[in-house]
């Protein structure tokens, strides 16, 4: 479950001067049922929106998008197919990377806690404190060529990489 409640989105959203409104709700429920691994376009979003009678207008699906990854809420993410997808912005230890299939846009999980080591690391050398990390490695299938794309009929539950 994300760590924003109703109740604590309406006071982090009222205290950057902000409402609590029914379509920041809508949108919010929708990103905390989302099976593991999968990522909304704000297409995608305004497609799901519209097959559950919800009459959110996509330039209100683009604009909540924006300041739900703004607050750190969602993870704002450059994936594959040239525009943005979102997932929640999971606390650690959930925090993950993206393998990208460059020929079927297929995109793949995995954690790995070295990666994050380093960017705190890195981040604590500098003066900083990580707030969130992510690599995103772009790669072929095994299968995949551009005449083959790969077999993206395996569920991305089944391929979740972890830590060796």
């Amino acid at each position: 479950m994300s760590p924003y409640s109703e109740s604590s989105l309406k006071a982090e959203l009222n205290e950057r001067g902000y409402r609590l409104t029914p379509q920041r709700q809508t949108i919010l429920h929708i990103f905390q049922t989302l099976p593991k691994g999968e990522h909304l376009s704000a297409e995608d979003l305004h497609t799901i929106l519209k097959k559950q009678n919800e009459r959110i207008s996509l330039s209100t699906v683009y604009r909540t998008l924006h300041l739900m990854a703004y607050m750190g809420i969602l993870r704002e993410l450059e994936l594959a197919e040239g525009h943005k997808h979102y997932e929640l912005n999971r606390p650690y230890p959930e925090h993950h990377h993206h393998l990208v299939c460059v020929y079927c846009n297929r995109t793949l999980e995995f954690k790995n806690e070295l990666v994050s080591n380093i960017g705190a690391k890195e981040a604590e050398a500098e003066g900083y404190y990580l707030l969130d990390c992510q690599l995103t490695l772009y790669v072929t299938g095994p299968n995949c060529d551009p005449a083959n794309p790969c077999d993206a009929s395996i569920p991305l539950d089944a391929i979740w990489f972890q830590e060796d």
